[in-house]
């Protein structure tokens, strides 16, 4: 199934679709027969959220459908639409601006996903009459939707080499061109950390990147971390918390989705992606707890746990960006499970040194009901990762404030003239919502990229002075 089969641009007969809150319902009522009424009735329909009640004609099939919706619109109000209604076209009859549409037209179509890979799903009957802006709705589901099959790919298809071929694959879709380093070239090239961690799987290490636009237009760096499988390393994980690590690799889907957003819509930026893909797996060449490694930019790290993996690959992926002085720098990780304990699974937390990206972050994600909430980088808090033997402990031996010193350690690779952003974000739902079912999920994505979009489209963008003073 694409994004587009959701939708229809023409239909003569569609169905209307009228989303009513409770009020509206009451004020709709008043105006129609006692049949109609009776009908609502019978069937208990008082305009909850998501309810939904299929008013017959009585000369034809569907006069017209009843959707309850909140008072406060947003992308979901209509997400669980799509699977709820009878087939048919169905078109929106209500007074919602031009935005407000395109949000609800995204949610339907968030709600339509189906991964569908290894078994056979029903397909979704429903579509949406979309009568504007249909090039920009499936550009960007099918960007949406590419992130949760990435993440929902098991582990034996999506080790690094699969990941490195997704990467590809979208590279050549948009004309950017796409790099890896693999295996013991990573030490040749100085990347040792992503080494280490990598080092003991039959899947070897690989850094990935993918390079885009002009050159001359300001770079908008974005690293992903792709644990494709993490196991712990000899810091065994248990069972359960093993069960679901196929979504470590969900900064990785993260970023190549922000990718295909900017790409697709074609902003004005010199695009650089970064991705480390690595399997933490356990064999007799893996790295030990006590470990001293170094990294690529001369940091030593001491290895606490071989949990904290993550920002071990990240840390070099984050020194190669800052290399080439992004404008803007955003990370995206599945980096702590204390970042899941202060913010709960449906919200994506983030850090950043920078007070106005912060804001204009958090703007985004209320506008588009694409929840972030910041975390701070209380300084204080490095102390934790001070090492006796090393530059740098990878992880604090307590449990307290870890998505804050994990944070740290990164923050300790950015270049301070750098504006920067990094996500710690779940990367999957643990249950249906509308609009959202269970699985792989994109995290903070439609914030991130409205930051980057009203960044470089709303700036002038006037060449320089060719004399200044």
């Amino acid at each position: 199934m694409n994004p587009s089969d959701c939708f229809v641009a023409e239909a003569a007969s569609a169905i209307p679709l009228m989303p009513v809150t409770a009020n509206q319902l009451r004020l709709w009522r008043g105006t129609q027969g006692g049949t109609v009424n009776q009908w609502i009735d019978s069937h208990g329909f008082d305009a909850k959220p998501h309810a939904c009640c299929v008013i017959p004609h009585p000369e034809w099939g569907i006069d017209r459908v009843l959707y309850g919706v909140d008072e406060a619109l947003d992308t979901w109000s209509i997400g669980d639409a799509p699977t709820q209604l009878p087939a048919g076209d169905y078109k929106l009859i209500c007074d919602w601006d031009e935005e407000q549409r395109f949000q609800a037209a995204l949610g339907w179509g968030m709600g339509a996903y189906r991964f569908d890979r290894y078994k056979s799903a029903d397909a979704v009957r429903a579509r949406l009459l979309v009568e504007s802006d249909m090039d920009r709705l499936t550009r960007e589901l099918a960007a949406l939707w590419r992130v949760r099959d990435l993440i929902n790919t098991p582990p034996n298809d999506m080790m690094p080499p699969e990941l490195a071929s997704e990467a590809r694959a979208l590279a050549d879709r948009h004309g950017a061109v796409f790099e890896q380093i693999v295996g013991d070239a990573l030490l040749t090239e100085n990347y040792p950390a992503i080494h280490a961690v990598g080092r003991a799987s039959v899947h070897e290490p690989r850094l990935l990147t993918l390079r885009w636009g002009e050159t001359g237009n300001p770079r908008v760096t974005l690293v992903g971390k792709g644990v494709c499988f993490d196991s712990g390393g000899l810091d065994l994980k248990n069972a359960a918390g093993m069960r679901y690590m196929q979504k470590d690799m969900g900064g990785a889907a993260h970023v190549l989705g922000l990718a295909e957003l900017i790409m697709t819509a074609e902003l004005p930026v010199e695009l650089r992606v970064l991705i480390p893909a690595v399997e933490n797996a356990v064999a007799g060449n893996a790295f030990h707890p006590g470990d001293i490694l170094e990294s690529r930019s001369g940091t030593t790290i001491e290895i606490e746990n071989t949990d904290a993996e993550g920002r071990l690959i990240l840390c070099d992926a984050i020194t190669e960006a800052c290399r080439n002085v992004p404008d803007l720098l955003i990370d995206f990780a599945t980096l702590t499970g204390a970042a899941r304990v202060a913010v709960g699974t449906e919200i994506g937390c983030y850090f950043s040194n920078r007070e106005d990206l912060a804001e204009t972050l958090q703007s985004a994600g209320e506008q588009l009901a694409d929840p972030v909430w910041r975390l701070p980088l209380h300084q204080p808090y490095r102390e934790q990762l001070k090492s006796q033997s090393a530059d740098l402990m990878n992880c604090s031996s307590g449990g307290f404030g870890g998505a804050i010193t994990a944070a740290l350690f990164l923050q300790h690779f950015v270049a301070d003239s750098t504006d920067w952003i990094h996500f710690d974000v779940m990367a999957w739902n643990q249950r249906k919502r509308p609009g959202r079912p269970e699985g792989g999920e994109a995290m903070g994505i439609r914030a991130a990229f409205e930051l980057i979009k009203s960044r470089y489209t709303s700036r002038d963008q006037a060449a320089p002075d060719e004399n200044p003073e």
